[in-house]
């Protein structure tokens, strides 16, 4: 479980990039941040595995408050998935997905093993794709191979700033349907960033909205559309489903 208390963060000391929020994440479900770029859902992220820490507040990943731990140690323990993929374009598909474990001093041959485990569950079988770089796969074989890293250690958190963002159409919905799979195989806690409601509705356990960040509500997708908590939310659904009906009314 992660939990934020009363988190906020400021880096001029004035304004709050994040603003006294506090809300949990339970154990094997996803929690999709939601909201427009800067209201502070990357943030979070970084909070979380201490690439910038909070101003105030604590958060804690399994009752372990996470300024206490070595901060390198922690990342290591978390998987991240990068806005943009964030591949090493030197290093082949098998050295990218192997880079976590080596660092972590893993026998070889159980290197080996977890680098053949994980390009089979995301449908990149090494004796295809192991030698690969990544300007020789397409977008969405890039994005299977950085969960495949982020996955590389086994973690119990996974974080995810809008992986699937870049993709076209059919890939995105394609690799939202396959993370749902993974994600019920592999019960793992995540957390996703995204600004896409449609996004969101489909991968989220629960959405938490952010607002110039202030969490306006938590909640599951249908709890949502029914009573939005704020003004806010129930704007931010209404022109988006109308945005959606619109489109639809013209094919």
């Amino acid at each position: 479980m992660i939990v934020f208390d009363q988190v906020s963060k400021s880096y001029d000391g004035v304004s709050k990039v994040i603003d006294t929020i506090s809300f949990k994440v339970l154990q094997g479900e996803i929690l999709v941040l939601l909201g427009s770029s800067g209201c502070g859902k990357s943030t979070i992220l970084k909070m979380i595995n201490r690439l910038v820490d909070p101003t105030s507040g604590a958060i804690y990943l399994d009752g372990k408050d996470i300024l206490k731990q070595n901060p390198v140690e922690l990342r290591r323990s978390i998987g991240y998935v990068f806005q943009g993929i964030g591949l090493f374009p030197h290093m082949s598909v098998k050295e990218n997905v192997d880079i976590v474990p080596r660092m972590l001093d893993w026998p070889e041959q159980r290197i080996n093993e977890r680098c053949r485990e994980l390009l089979e569950l995301v449908g990149l079988p090494t004796e295809n794709y192991a030698k690969r770089f990544p300007d020789e796969l397409s977008g969405g074989q890039q994005q299977r191979v950085a969960v495949a890293r982020a996955l590389a250690s086994d973690p119990d958190f996974l974080l995810m700033d809008e992986p699937f963002g870049a993709l076209d159409a059919i890939t995105r919905d394609s690799l939202q349907q396959e993370f749902l799979d993974l994600k019920q195989r592999l019960a793992k806690t995540v957390v996703f960033v995204t600004h896409d409601i449609v996004e969101a509705l489909t991968l989220g356990d629960r959405i938490a909205i952010l607002n110039e960040g202030r969490l306006e509500q938590i909640a599951t997708g249908k709890e949502i559309l029914q009573q939005p908590a704020t003004a806010f939310v129930r704007d931010l659904f209404a022109k988006s489903i109308n945005r959606l009906k619109t489109f639809k009314d013209t094919l």
